[in-house]
């Protein structure tokens, strides 16, 4: 089974997924999007499988959310997803993938929805 996680080492629920899941004696890919971001294919492939739109997954504390206007309703999915590009420390966190789907876990329960755990 695939198992792949979007992962924030500075994230207290990212960590708690990642410790969940490793528990349950998976072996995830970790991607610390931080130093490794997903490219625009790679985020819009996510953003479909979560059913999600790019405004869905900003987060905006601790973030230039704020400071780059992206609480503008007229700003595009493209605006969007550039900013993702540009300061991925926007995206939501964790972000967890399986053959059964992907979800952001947020809250860290979602991550049984697409496991056998």
């Amino acid at each position: 089974m695939t198992l792949t996680i979007y992962h924030n080492p500075n994230c207290t629920t990212s960590r708690n997924v990642l410790r969940l899941l490793q528990e349950a004696g998976r072996k995830p890919d970790v991607v610390e999007y931080l130093k490794t971001p997903p490219t625009r294919a790679t985020m819009q492939d996510l953003l479909a499988a979560m059913g999600m739109t790019p405004r869905d997954i900003l987060r905006r504390s601790g973030t230039p959310y704020e400071a780059l206007g992206l609480d503008d309703p007229a700003l595009t999915d493209d605006q969007i997803l550039d900013a993702l590009e540009a300061h991925p420390i926007l995206m939501q966190r964790p972000i967890v993938v399986t053959d059964k789907g992907a979800r952001l876990c947020r809250p860290m329960e979602r991550v049984h929805e697409i496991m056998e755990m």
